[in-house]
C-alpha cells in the first residue's frame, strides 16, 4: 500500500491523515523469491518433495517479512510518525520536497550529518523537514516518499490545524 488518506466526513472533503507503507520495490522482492530455489537445493539430497516445501516456505516467509518489516510514514493526531519515531508537527519547520536530482543530492551529499532519516533504496521522492525545537540536537528530518508532494501537504495541514483555533 502506497499511501492512503483517511476521511472525517463523507462531505466534508477534509482529510485528517497520512499514511504509506515503504515496501521494499519490486526488484528487492525478486532478489528475496531467489532464495527459495537455493534453500531448495539444499534440502535436495534428502527428499525433493520437502526440498520443493522448504524452497517455497522460505521464499514466502522472506518476502512477508519484507513486506512486513518495511517501516509507515504517518500524519495523524497532529503528529509525524517515521517507522518507530515520531514529532510533534508544531515542532516542524516548513517541508520542502526533491525529487529527481534533487532528491539524490538530499540523500546523498545534501544529507546533513545531525539530520533525522527515513532512506529507502528504490523510492525517488524525498521530503526535508526542518526541526525548528532549539532542544533538538537533530537538524531536519529527511524521509523518503513516493507521494512526496502530498506527505509535505500533509504536514503543512497537520500545522495549520494544530495552530488554528477550534470553533
Amino acid at each position: 500500500m502506497q499511501n492512503s488518506t483517511r476521511h472525517t466526513g463523507a462531505r466534508s472533503g477534509r482529510t485528517d491523515g497520512y499514511r504509506e507503507r515503504l515496501g521494499p520495490s519490486l526488484w528487492i522482492l525478486v532478489a528475496a523469491a531467489v532464495a527459495a530455489p537455493m534453500a531448495a537445493l539444499v534440502v535436495t539430497p534428502i527428499d525433493t518433495t520437502v526440498a520443493l516445501v522448504v524452497g517455497a516456505g522460505v521464499g514466502i516467509l522472506l518476502i512477508a517479512l519484507m513486506i512486513a518489516a518495511a517501516p509507515v510514514v504517518a500524519v495523524r493526531d497532529g503528529e509525524l510518525r517515521a517507522g518507530r519515531a515520531h514529532i510533534d508537527v508544531d515542532l516542524l519547520g516548513a517541508p520542502e520536497v526533491h525529487v529527481g536530482d534533487d532528491a539524490r543530492h538530499a540523500r546523498g551529499a545534501g544529507l546533513h550529518p545531525r539530520s533525522w532519516h527515513l532512506i529507502r533504496g528504490g523510492i525517488d521522492g524525498v521530503v526535508v523537514i526542518p526541526v525548528t525545537d532549539e532542544d533538538d540536537p537533530t537538524t531536519a528530518w529527511v524521509i523518503s516518499s513516493r507521494t512526496p508532494d502530498r506527505l509535505a501537504a500533509a504536514v503543512r495541514r497537520a500545522q495549520l490545524t494544530r495552530r488554528t483555533p477550534s470553533r
